[in-house]
């Protein structure tokens, strides 16, 4: 592993360039003592690794981040600080930090980590080798057989942890519904059309379409409200985790689920109203599906 180091404190830097080099973690490239001096040096040797001090003078750590990603850096970072405002860590991962190493700098932590990140490395690699390897046989497969609109949506519903939930199979006939119909368009009927169309799959009479579309509606309003739950409660776990870092910006109003993360971690009981979108969940779902669908 290559690693370049930045930090306005000569001696953490001193410090874990000694932990790196003694523990036979890898090689350190380079360093810098601001942001603002990183930036050719980095996007210029290119390293694996670069771990940042949060907290600098002119660029701090993540407005370094954002810079070396704007230029086209790809490697990974490791946010060095003492801070542990819950706001600040939070952006922190939003900008593609992997792992924290706090200050004052303890050996054991830095070489745990760093073992860590190149095993994560090592398993991206071996990951990246296999799909290669198998990538002919899975556009094989995807030619010779059509996958079902149910085996797209369930697999979405389950990683957001409500394909059980009732309303699930409420969606699944609205999305079986958008897909076979013959004007393939990407925007969605109303709302009220939609349950309509899913209600009358089950009633005749005129009235008891009407009250069928209410209940859908509200089955799929709870089914909505159950994974805005089920998701706040994987970002308070681990921020990075695949499936909260996928589904919650792109299904719901990101800020629903920050403000249900922020009643978890502070163990607030006191029941907070939670905007449920109904009209954006169905509508990214039916994208993605009919995306999908049309892949394979």
């Amino acid at each position: 592993m290559r690693y370049f180091i930045v930090d306005d404190d000569a001696a953490s830097r001193k410090m874990l360039e000694k932990i790196i080099t003694e523990g036979n973690l890898g090689d350190v490239i380079g360093e810098a003592e601001s942001g603002v001096q990183s930036l050719q040096r980095i996007t210029s040797t290119n390293p694996d690794v670069v771990l940042i001090d949060l907290l600098m003078p002119e660029l701090d750590g993540i407005e370094t981040i954002e810079q070396l990603r704007l230029q086209g850096f790809e490697g990974q970072f490791i946010m060095i600080s003492q801070v542990v405002n819950k706001e600040m860590v939070g952006e922190a991962y939003e900008k593609g930090i992997e792992f924290f190493i706090h200050k004052p700098i303890n050996r054991i932590e830095v070489r745990s980590i760093l073992k860590k990140v190149a095993e994560q490395y090592r398993l991206k690699d071996s990951i990246m080798a296999i799909r290669q390897s198998l990538a002919h046989f899975e556009s094989v497969e995807t030619t010779q057989r059509k996958r079902s609109v149910k085996e797209i949506v369930l697999p979405i519903l389950n990683a957001m942890g409500i394909a059980g939930e009732a309303g699930s199979e409420d969606v699944l006939t609205m999305m079986e519904l958008l897909i076979h119909r013959t004007n393939n368009v990407e925007q969605l009927p109303s709302l009220k059309e939609l349950y309509e169309a899913v209600a009358r799959q089950t009633k005749e009479a005129e009235t008891e379409v009407l009250k069928e579309s209410k209940a859908i509606e509200q089955r799929i309003r709870r089914l909505i409200l159950t994974a805005i739950n089920n998701l706040a409660a994987l970002g308070v776990i681990d921020y990075t985790n695949p499936e909260f870092e996928y589904y919650a910006p792109r299904y719901f109003d990101f800020q629903e689920i920050r403000s249900r993360m922020k009643q978890m971690e502070e163990n607030d009981e006191l029941p907070i109203k939670v905007k449920v979108n109904s009209k954006k969940f169905l509508q990214v779902l039916y994208l993605e599906t009919m995306e999908n669908y049309n892949k394979a």
